[in-house]
Order: C-alpha cells, then structure tokens, then sequence
C-alpha cells in the first residue's frame, strides 16, 4: 500500500477528477478537488497539502499563474497534467516552479510512480529561523547575522531569500524568480533581481565575489547552495 498523503487534483474536467479521486483514494491518499483555480488557492491557503496534481487550461486563471501563486508562499509539490505537450508550456510551467509535467492521456502506473517518488523527498520549508554555518537569518525581523553582525534585509531582499532557500539545491530561472517575488509582469527586468542579488551576496557570503551559498548559474538563473 502506498504511503499515506494528501493530495489536491485541479482540473475543470468532472471525469478526469472523479477518475483520479478514484485512483488515488484507492491507494490510500486523502484527495480534495477543484475545478477552478480560484478554488484551488482558497483550498491551499486553508489546508495543508503534500502534493497538488494541476492542469494549465482552466476555467478562470491559468494553472501557470495558480502555480506561481501556490509558490510564493507554499512549498508543496506540484505535478502538472495537461494536454498541453510543447516545450514552451512545459519551459512555462517549471519556470512557475512545478515540480514535474506530465501530458495527458496519461499512463496510471507511471503517474503513481512519480507521485510516490515525490512524496519519498523530503518537503523544503524555511520557518522563521534559517541557520547554516555561516548565518542566521530571522525573516519575522528581517535580521541577518554572519560574523556576530546583523544586518536588516530589505523587503525584497527578505523575499528571495526565503524563496531560494525554500527551494534551495534548485537552479532557478531569472523569470521564475522575478514573477514569484514582483509578479506576472516582471519576468523580463533582470536588473532588478541582479541588484537584489548582489545586496544579498554582501549580507549574507564571507567572501561575495566568491559567493559560496548563492551561486550564478550561467544563462539561467541562479540556485542556493546549502
């Protein structure tokens, strides 16, 4: 028997949700549904999921943006199951910050292998105290402290670094990061993030022109160390 968990299937298709809640209860999972996006975020803000099987086409917003929405302030893991198959939506998707894309008509077998093998890793989430052995970051004060020092982050400074350290280990992309920390519109103002990265560099790093935690990574983006 599968290991228990808590799963949220969106998808405007009645049939493909009650095929899914099927599948899935069958294995032991507790499932919620919803059809629209709207709902999907009023459920995620209200309850606590492990894993969120999500579909582009919706009725309302995309599941891009409800992607992007759950990963500002969530670390759930998401799986999106679409009919949807080109590289520029798959591109989007992970940019939003999904954790995998799947195309339908979809394989059972292999989609419940894929669930299992997200749900065996462990769930990233950065609590009001990160601690490493370089700093300490309180994010309720917005405090860094390297070196006996404290430094006040900036707001912004405050929000992609709990981004990144939520999904720390992960290359993340300039758009990904610019729309999940000043939204849809800014995926493109590079010099934004470039100024912010830098603050964080000299907050945060023994030596920022040798950064050791935040790391470039080239023509992509950049991806926290840990």
């Amino acid at each position: 028997m599968s290991e228990i968990g808590r799963i949220l299937v969106v998808d405007d298709e009645l049939q493909i949700r009650r095929v899914l809640r099927a599948t899935l209860t069958a294995q032991g999972y507790e499932v919620w549904d919803a059809r629209r996006g709207d709902e999907a975020l009023n459920l995620v803000r209200a309850e606590r999921f492990d894993l969120i099987l999500l579909d582009i086409n919706l009725p309302d917003i995309s599941g891009i943006e409800v992607c992007r929405s759950i990963r500002t302030g969530f670390s759930v893991r998401i799986i999106m199951l679409t009919v949807r198959s080109s590289e520029k939506d798959k591109t989007a998707a992970l940019d939003a910050g999904a954790n995998d894309y799947m195309t339908k008509p979809f394989d059972t077998s292999e989609l419940l292998a894929r669930i299992r093998a997200h749900l065996r890793r462990p769930r990233v989430t950065t609590s009001d105290i990160f601690v490493c052995d370089a700093f300490v970051v309180d994010f309720s004060a917005r405090i860094v402290t390297r070196q006996n020092t404290k430094t006040e982050l900036l707001p912004k400074e405050c929000q992609v670094l709990r981004y990144m350290l939520e999904n720390r280990d992960r290359s993340l992309s300039h758009r990904a990061l610019l729309q999940a920390i000043w939204g849809p519109d800014y995926g493109e103002q590079r010099v934004l993030l470039r100024a912010v990265i830098v603050q964080l560099r000299r907050k945060i790093e023994p030596n920022p022109r040798r950064p050791r935690y935040i790391v470039t990574i080239p023509w992509v983006g950049y991806r926290f160390d840990s």
